[in-house]
């Protein structure tokens, strides 16, 4: 069945009022959907120009498409968009990146909730971890991130983030998305490349429990090394997965001449 997109022509929400600016979007959008202005298998507009008709910023019409994905309305996708859902539709998780903006829409798609974080000094078995010296201070989080539609934890996370930026512990709990956009909004400091890694792993413990894994059984790992635009490396992530609830997708191409 071919995909279609309804068009609709709307003027800038209104910036009175109680509630987050989001939330208008979403009860705008959500109220188009039940009335058949999207419907079922139809596309929602993009970001840029649901930017452009509610004249709000990307941050804004991003919450906005994470709370229509948690209430089950619309699935979003890289490279197909964001389509509307027929109502009890069963929704899955796709870890699908292919450049840094898909990290965000991973993390949208995503609830992460946060079970530890502290100050750390590094010993040296962290410090080669880390690729950082033995004694430097870093913040360590450690938490579960959750799919809308299932109770098991989709994957344990590890982040370290380096002591510099160690101030975003205090967005913690207070502000969704990527760890690395609360860095870019408190200091400024953008991420200039993503080193990722995977690998098979194991996951024990309260983990394995967690995401209802055997004991000691066979995880994927995915560590990310986030290098900032001043050179260092500024958040070092490992993720675990259950071999169940991953899947990664990624386009090759042929380099130039």
């Amino acid at each position: 069945m071919a995909r279609r997109t309804a068009a609709v022509i709307g003027t800038p929400i209104e910036t009175a009022g109680a509630g987050p600016l989001y939330r208008r979007v979403v009860q705008t959008l959500k109220q188009e959907i039940v009335n058949g202005v999207y419907p079922v298998d139809s596309q929602l507009p993009t970001e840029g120009a649901l930017q452009r008709r509610f004249g709000v910023s990307r941050h804004t019409v991003r919450e906005a498409l994470r709370e229509l994905r948690d209430a089950g309305l619309v699935a979003s996708r890289q490279g197909f968009g964001t389509t509307v859902l027929r109502p009890g539709s069963p929704r899955s998780y796709l870890h699908e990146v292919a450049s840094i903006n898909d990290l965000i829409e991973l993390a949208n798609a995503t609830r992460y909730e946060v079970r530890l974080s502290d100050i750390v000094l590094a010993d040296a078995e962290l410090a080669e971890r880390l690729g950082t010296t033995v004694g430097a201070k870093w913040l360590r989080i450690e938490g579960y991130r959750y799919s809308p539609d299932d109770r098991r934890a989709v994957c344990w996370t590890e982040v370290h983030v380096h002591g510099e930026f160690a101030g975003v512990a205090r967005l913690l709990g207070r502000r969704s998305g990527p760890i690395y956009l609360l860095i870019e909004d408190l200091y400024g400091e953008t991420v200039a490349e993503i080193e990722q890694s995977i690998r098979a792993s194991e996951a024990s413990g309260p983990i394995a429990e967690e995401l209802a894994v055997k004991a000691h059984g066979p995880v994927i790992e995915v560590r990310r090394a986030y290098r900032m635009s001043s050179g260092i490396v500024g958040i070092v992530a490992r993720n675990l997965y259950p071999i169940d609830r991953f899947h990664l997708s990624m386009t090759l191409r042929r380099s130039k001449p």
